[in-house]
């Protein structure tokens, strides 16, 4: 074989740095923006889909409040018409352009077309949206427009962080309600911009990612044209799934809150937070056959919707008057190309599915168990670095929480919460959940290959109480929602203990602290991965409203003078995450085995009575203690998914005690001498307020003396475990 010889020039141009990454490549549908390099030149290519439409046109507008457009293109069918789909090139266009599609064709709602020829639609692949509705004097409704954009950004080299999914803290929270309130002094706020400026607070926390509720447009008003009081603060109504909400925008130029939120998401990553993506891909903003035709209803209805075959009429799975069909190959296109789009444009981690059971339908809305688009996500080569989560439910009655997918999903865990829930009010015959909970949920996820870090463990998320209003309020009180109180879930699982809100009982309000802080440890020494709802470290309310999707308002608004006033909480919440994510005991890649420590070896995990013995689960008590062994380097690593990370940090024995009781109740230290002879060491103790020393240095413990553990409380110790350190892994 020949030598091959390189000279010090050719070495240096080997080695010269790459510009910063630019995901640029186009949809292959929606407005398709040329410059001056193109072969057409400088224009855009505009691209529908539709089946049964006889014709289409492009309206183009000057401003996003103009209510005609300057200029109607008419697409000819002889010659920008290929198969089904409608192309057109229109040269002069630049980044900024507003349009809208139109089509004529059959209008049969028992056939599924809806085609109106006078509806001024959104294009389903549009990267941003201006404007609001308009409705002009003959009464017809007239969407925002959809923009054309430029995607080119400087991106500054920022990448993908990759943090593996077992070394994850999760926050989830509101663009617009983390910094709306007056109180958070924010130069921007309720904007991306305005998370940019509390970027220190989340660091400070230290959480690992943020979940933030939808982002993709969708209505900020009504369809008249007025202001929404009590709808769709939460944003589970979408118009666009490939744009980005302009109400989050600080600047009102078209397609502004392109820019506005990549420059939020190139900060967070700078400050080694994830973004991770709340997506509602299982209906639309359109409704019933009541609703507006505002997109798909207008371009082709039967294909992109759930329809019954013979009346026409819109399979509701969702509970919002439609569902997506996102088992036709057409639509399956559209959901995996948004979800590319996301990631290589915006530089998304990771995506939670909202209702993600209607993924499972098919066209009937029969649940599949091979269905094509989970199938398509999951093997989607582009996406494999993504954290790709599920909630793994519909509003149609499919619940399939532990059986959703394959190990590529993940998913949010609600027998997590509700076990957890009723174990720390009191309920009998919980210690047995509690455990199951505590050791990443084995029941629902061994299958499959499946591990501990596909349960997304969460105690309260956007949908119900907060975790303040959880140990406050026994029964919801939505009436601001203005539904008679007749909406929201009844079955909470919560207790006011004594008083139904607030109160300035110190006796109950001390019972209170405790329960909120069991909660907080239970999840953050849980394997699994853990999910803080944004304000739960700080005891935000919202008056005992568990539904609280149309208040845009101080009810859901985040409250930054909570931060002060519960200082001492948010220190022991950060404190939490920061023994959690130094200590890889908490974060197993595999699940748990068990053991007994009496042979003289240290199992995984061990449980106990409160006597010192091994736990008798049908003794019906409400204490528990549990033994998590530190695990040896050699095991640190999930050989057969290596993208879950390698752990870091220096793992340390981990010792829980919970007592749920209603009474202090005395424990024996457990009954094994390999585990008395371990140095411990107290990490945590909610009897004690505050219950986690400010110092991340825990104190001395000494295991020869019995334990008292007071009513409601929990105990966690720590001991060294293997000296020899855990090699940490890029992830």
């Amino acid at each position: 074989m020949a030598k091959v010889c390189h000279t010090t020039e050719e070495h240096s141009r080997g080695q010269r740095s790459l510009p910063p990454l630019q995901f640029d490549a186009p949809l292959s549908f929606g407005a398709i923006l040329h410059d001056s390099r193109s072969k057409h030149g400088e224009g855009v290519q505009f691209v529908v889909f539709s089946r049964n439409a006889t014709g289409m046109r492009v309206l183009l507008y000057d401003q996003s409040d103009d209510r005609d457009p300057m200029q109607v293109i008419s697409f000819e069918p002889k010659h920008d018409r290929f198969g089904d789909v409608w192309s057109i090139f229109v040269p002069g266009l630049k980044h900024g352009q507003l349009y809208h599609f139109q089509a004529d064709g059959p209008f049969n709602a028992s056939g599924g077309h809806l085609f109106d020829p006078t509806a001024r639609l959104i294009d389903p692949y549009s990267k941003a949206l201006a404007g609001h509705f308009l409705k002009h004097n003959d009464g017809i409704i007239r969407p925002p427009k959809s923009v054309v954009v430029d995607d080119t950004f400087d991106w500054n080299g920022d990448r993908h962080l990759r943090h593996g999914l077992a070394d994850t803290v999760i926050y989830e929270m509101h663009i617009k309600g983390f910094t709306a309130d007056p109180s958070s002094g924010v130069e921007y706020p309720g904007t991306y911009l305005g998370v940019i400026e509390k970027i220190p607070y989340l660091k400070s926390l230290g959480i690992t990612a943020v979940e933030l509720m939808p982002i993709h447009e969708f209505p900020q008003e009504s369809f008249s044209g007025k202001h929404r009081q009590h709808e769709n603060y939460w944003g589970y109504d979408p118009l666009a799934f490939f744009a980005p909400h302009q109400g989050y925008a600080v600047s009102k130029q078209p397609a502004a809150q392109v820019s506005e939120f990549k420059e939020m998401v190139r900060a967070l990553h700078t400050a080694g937070i994830e973004v991770i993506l709340d997506v509602v891909l299982n209906h639309t903003a359109e409704g019933n056959a009541e609703g507006p035709t505002l997109s798909m209803k207008g371009l082709e209805n039967s294909v992109y919707y759930m329809l019954d075959k013979d009346s026409g009429t819109y399979r509701n799975y969702t509970g919002c008057g439609n569902t997506i069909n996102a088992n036709h190959p057409v639509v399956r296109e559209l959901i995996v190309l948004c979800l590319r789009y996301w990631v290589y444009t915006y530089h998304i981690d990771g995506f939670r599915f909202d209702l993600a059971s209607i993924l499972s339908r098919d066209q009937n809305g029969d649940l599949l168990k091979s269905s094509p688009i989970i199938e398509a996500i999951t093997e989607d080569p582009l996406l494999a670095d993504t954290k790709i989560i599920a909630e793994a439910w519909d509003a149609a009655g499919a619940y399939q929480v532990g059986t959703f997918a394959t190990l590529r999903w993940a998913e949010w865990n609600g027998r997590y919460r509700d076990d957890v829930r009723r174990y720390w009010r009191g309920d009998a015959n919980q210690t047995g959940n509690l455990a199951t909970r505590l050791a990443g949920s084995s029941d629902l996820y061994a299958g499959e290959r499946r591990q501990p870090y596909h349960s997304i463990n969460f105690i309260t998320s956007h949908d119900g109480f907060t975790l303040n209003d959880l140990v406050c309020y026994e029964h919801k009180h939505n009436e601001a929602n203005t539904e008679n109180n007749n909406d929201g879930d009844n079955n909470n699982f919560s207790c006011n203990y004594g008083v139904e809100g607030p109160t300035d009982n110190e006796a109950i309000e001390l019972v209170r602290s405790k329960q909120i802080r069991n909660m907080l440890s239970t999840l953050l020494l849980s394997q699994g991965v853990p999910m803080l709802l944004a304000g739960d470290e700080c005891r935000r309310t919202q008056k005992g409203n568990n539904n609280a999707y149309c208040q845009d308002n101080e009810i859901s608004w985040f409250d930054w003078k909570l931060t002060i006033d519960h200082a001492d909480l948010v220190q022991f919440t950060s404190s939490l995450i920061y023994h959690r994510l130094s200590n890889p005991t908490l974060r197993r890649r595999t699940f748990l085995k068990g053991g007994s420590s009496t042979n003289g070896t240290v199992p995984d995990v061990e449980w106990f009575s409160s006597d010192g013995t091994h736990v008798d689960w049908f003794s019906g008590d409400f204490s528990l203690a549990c033994f998590f062994g530190a695990p040896t380097p050699k095991v640190l690593i999930d050989e057969d998914n290596p993208k879950a990370g390698g752990l870091a940090g220096t793992p340390q024995h981990v010792l829980i005690f919970c007592n749920a009781g209603t009474e202090k109740r005395e424990f024996l230290f457990p009954s094994s001498p390999l585990l008395q002879e371990m140095q411990w060491k107290v990490c945590v103790d909610t009897s004690q307020l505050p219950s986690l020393r400010r110092s991340h240095q825990p104190s001395g413990f000494d295991p020869s003396r019995p334990i008292i553990l007071a009513e409601r409380s929990l105990l966690c110790l720590l001991a060294p475990g293997s000296r020899r350190p855990a090699k940490r892994l890029d992830s």
